[in-house]
């Protein structure tokens, strides 16, 4: 794995972050309900609605009720994640992804917005996993709706009903394999004594609860802790401000100046842990590694132990 690359500081990051921001999607993480209602129509804007059963939506919930011209595609059901043999969630091959996003009618030049339902953490998690993917085949015109579909609505957005006709583009991927961990990769951090950050709850990282396809409950030994759900704001889909996210960062104890890898369960969670650290604080040099624990813990030989102190520990 090469995830070295020239390091940026942190802060600087952090000021071009609030001026992307401002000015639209492109190279800007979260935009608004307000950005996106000012902005709705425009020929190369796709919006990507990607609720699915995590949130209770599956495309009769979209036909029912979603923000004007969007397109779904459920997290869940439309592909952006797949099975290899016992272990859930990984990426698809690169052609099935290409042909996905193209079916949504995105090319190489549209703006993307990708929209959760906005009803919390986990929820997030789609969106910022479906962001990811996007980073890594390549393209950089991509946002998420901070606080998604339900903060749409609670901001007077238009609604729409139906199921709009999609014609079919061109999405040719670029690939980043720097953006994607392997186990091996994984066991190369760990040898060298770099950062891998654990993005479940407190339970699980103790070792007390684990996932139903993992085989053993506990971390990988020297991870630490970034829990996702202390990253956006209770029973909501907003993502903390960067000056909250910099500070749990430093409370867990993660360098910016070293590697990180995320991981949690399937690469769901680890998504927005990724999120957080490469897209908010800046950091320059993290991976996700998307077979997670239930992978990891299916080869006896690889060791697990019991996390320490969690974050939210820690804060407390």
């Amino acid at each position: 794995m090469k995830i070295l690359k020239q390091l940026v500081p942190a802060a600087l990051l952090g000021l071009a972050y609030v001026a992307s921001a401002a000015a639209g999607p492109q190279h800007s993480p979260l935009v608004s309900s307000e950005w996106l209602n000012s902005h709705l129509g425009s020929d190369d804007l796709v919006v990507v609605d990607v609720r699915s059963g995590i949130d209770g939506t599956d495309a009769e919930g979209f036909a029912n009720g979603h923000i004007p011209g969007a397109v779904y595609a459920s997290y869940t059901a439309a592909g952006w994640r797949v099975a290899d043999g016992s272990v859930p969630g990984v990426l698809p091959p690169v052609g099935d992804l290409e042909n996905l996003i193209g079916n949504l009618g995105i090319s190489n030049n549209d703006r993307v917005v990708v929209v959760p339902a906005g009803v919390g953490s986990t929820d997030f998690g789609s969106a910022a996993r479906v962001y990811w993917t996007f980073k890594y085949l390549g393209h950089d015109d991509v946002a998420i709706l901070d606080g998604g579909f339900r903060a749409w609505v609670e901001t007077g957005g238009e609604v729409a009903t139906g199921t709009p006709a999609i014609e079919p583009a061109r999405f040719e991927a670029n690939v980043r394999p720097e953006l994607l961990a392997d186990t091996d990769a994984v066991e190369e951090i760990q040898a060298a004594g770099g950062q891998l950050v654990d993005a479940r709850p407190a339970d699980q990282f103790a070792g007390d609860a684990k996932h139903p396809a993992s085989t053993r409950a506990g971390t990988i030994p020297g991870a630490l802790s970034l829990e996702e759900g202390l990253l956006v704001r209770e029973g909501s889909a907003f993502f903390l401000d960067a000056d909250d996210v910099n500070e749990l960062i430093q409370t867990a104890g993660i360098r910016s100046d070293e590697p990180a890898v995320s991981f949690c369960n399937t690469g769901h969670w680890a998504a927005t842990a990724w999120f957080a650290l490469s897209e908010i604080a800046g950091f320059d040099n993290v991976a996700m590694y998307d077979g997670s624990m239930t992978e990891w813990s299916q080869d006896d030989a690889r060791e697990i132990v019991r996390g320490q102190q969690a974050l939210s520990e820690l804060l407390n």
